[in-house]
């Protein structure tokens, strides 16, 4: 996959936006609603099914920041210390995130992390508030290791789809991951396929379906 030059926002059903790729025929998220998947899939099935309490998130594809921004909240609103690890080769232009309004549709103050979010340095820890800290990781996932000290309690798996973006559904991609997921940790991810279960089982994984959210029939969990 390249860098995407050609970007549309467009609005999801619950009147979230979310971001269209016409070379790829494909958006970030779901047109049923960016924000409703997005708390259905890994805030309720993931965040919220961890029983760390002082958990540790690892997110595939750091994109529009949305993943990241709802877990800040969520994480301020309960008071749980969570360092959240997000990874993304080809971060988006400033252009493009400062025509989002994640923020500013949820709350003043959720506009105001949505910000800080965005404009806080690559590769290093930043307290994004009390509860939240955050590290964005410039890197590709296909070509490198992960070089973090930290077992991840949670890991939320949103690269592209299987079909659009092949490289990332790899078992050695799911091996990396599961070598540094910690007992009782869970994997989630939108995607529902066969294979995808398959290859996370083979790693290690005690694999679930799960109903999906608005307009999917299926999801996947994955405990260790």
């Amino acid at each position: 996959m390249k860098k995407q030059t050609n970007i549309e926002i467009i609005n999801t059903s619950d009147g979230s936006q979310t971001l269209y790729l016409p070379e790829m025929e494909e958006q970030y998220h779901s047109v049923n609603g960016a924000v409703t998947e997005a708390n259905y899939v890994y805030i309720n099935r993931g965040y919220l099914h961890s029983e760390s309490k002082n958990p540790v998130v690892f997110e595939v594809g750091f994109g529009t920041g949305l993943n990241c921004l709802l877990t800040a909240i969520k994480a301020t609103e309960l008071k749980r210390y969570t360092t959240y690890f997000s990874i993304e080769k080809y971060p988006l232009d400033e252009e493009i995130i400062q025509k989002l309004t994640y923020g500013e549709a949820i709350s003043d103050e959720a506009g105001k992390l949505f910000h800080k979010i965005h404009t806080c340095q690559w590769n290093s820890p930043v307290e994004i508030t009390k509860y939240f800290k955050l590290i964005k990781l410039h890197l590709d996932l296909t070509d490198t290791g992960l070089n973090i000290d930290e077992a991840f309690d949670v890991i939320y798996f949103d690269a592209f789809g299987p079909g659009k973006q092949p490289e990332m559904w790899q078992p050695e991609i799911f091996k990396k991951i599961y070598a540094l997921t910690a007992n009782s940790g869970i994997f989630v991810t939108y995607s529902a396929k066969g294979e995808v279960r398959r290859q996370l089982a083979s790693c290690g994984y005690n694999m679930e379906r799960l109903p999906g959210p608005p307009g999917k029939f299926q999801m996947l969990r994955g405990i260790k």
